[in-house]
């Protein structure tokens, strides 16, 4: 988000001489919130002059939530650092147009933008943010979920032998409150209740706290798989999971569960954030707090049918989200600000 500017503006400067060399030029330029677009725009000056440009916006870092959980609600905690959401809002300001991944995304953010406006001195340009808001909307993220296709499960007899398995597929990290995971799954432990866990996601030099203790603790002879998945085998892991967990504090989108849900996980995830946009309904997919996960949990656990019917009907709502589904969007999209 500092330095990448100066890279890509001479990329752009390559792909722009190239394409005239053959009489044409670009149509649109499609940049994400990695990007600080006035910067490569300035950069670039030369070579994008009057092509229109597309922001789009995977994670935005007005409200990402802080290590030491002074989360920058309305704007920033006190000395946090602000630096990472001004390039986001500066980028905003320079598309033509902002695109956000989900509708929870796009609403956290415009509600969080006057109170971070509000913090500096003068030149706040409140009012830009309403013109902003006016030229921003929603496109989900696509996702290759034919990679991850499940067959329907049914309501028969459980189809694989042994006790039914639990996904973690998230990074180990605290936005993600690998420690809340823990809990629930221990929790679970304690009531007799028989399961197997999957331990994936990106995890990184030093070991959570939450790990340990679900290798140490009450769960530990029940893990079936830790670790990374090579990008063959990733597939294969999803389809050995029945149920897979969200315990975030922090979530745009959801990926990693989207992908579950396709391979035929049923989810259980935190009634907040984006997650009501990934599943059917409320019920039986979201919790509102600890004790209703860990009561969701023994109950998927235990009840074989319904969980594979639930599981089922959330496969088919997360369709939405495939690539031969939203494709024709981006074009439509695309199409149109060309055009314009």
């Amino acid at each position: 988000m500092q330095g990448g500017a100066l890279t890509l503006a001479r990329a752009v400067e390559y792909t722009v001489a190239a394409l005239a060399g053959q009489g044409r030029q670009p149509d649109v330029l499609l940049v994400s919130d990695m990007v600080h677009l006035p910067a490569l725009l300035g950069l670039a000056r030369r070579a994008l002059a009057g092509v229109p440009v597309v922001l789009y916006l995977h994670e935005t870092q007005l409200t990402f939530p802080r290590r030491d959980q002074a989360a920058a609600s309305g704007g920033g905690a006190a000395g946090a650092d602000l630096t990472y959401a001004m390039t986001n809002w500066l980028s905003m300001a320079a598309a033509d147009r902002v695109v956000f991944n989900s509708e929870y995304h796009r609403r956290v953010w415009f509600g969080s933008l006057p109170a971070f406006l509000a913090r500096f001195p003068d030149q706040r340009h409140t009012a830009l943010a309403a013109e902003v808001e006016a030229r921003s909307s929603v496109l989900p993220v696509g996702i290759d979920l034919a990679r991850f296709a499940a067959a329907d499960r049914g309501a028969g007899p459980e189809p694989d032998p042994g006790p039914p398995t639990v996904l973690w597929n998230h990074r180990w990290e605290h936005d993600k409150d690998p420690d809340a995971f823990a809990d629930a799954v221990e929790a679970v432990a304690a009531r007799g209740v028989d399961f197997r866990l999957l331990l994936a996601g990106h995890r990184f030099r030093a070991i959570p706290d939450a790990l340990v203790r679900l290798r140490r603790g009450p769960a530990a002879g029940r893990i079936a798989h830790d670790g990374s998945a090579p990008d063959g085998a990733y597939p294969a892991l999803l389809a050995r999971a029945d149920v897979v967990v969200s315990t975030a504090r922090h979530e745009f989108f959801g990926v990693a569960v989207a992908e579950a849900i396709a391979a035929g996980a049923l989810p259980l995830l935190p009634h907040r954030l984006a997650y009501p946009e990934l599943v059917p309904t409320p019920d039986p997919y979201l919790y509102g707090s600890p004790a209703e996960l860990v009561d969701r949990l023994c109950r998927a656990l235990t009840d074989h049918p319904g969980r594979r019917r639930a599981a089922d009907a959330a496969r088919h709502h997360i369709q939405r989200f495939a690539w031969p589904v939203v494709a024709p969007r981006y074009d439509e999209l695309f199409a149109s600000i060309a055009a314009g």
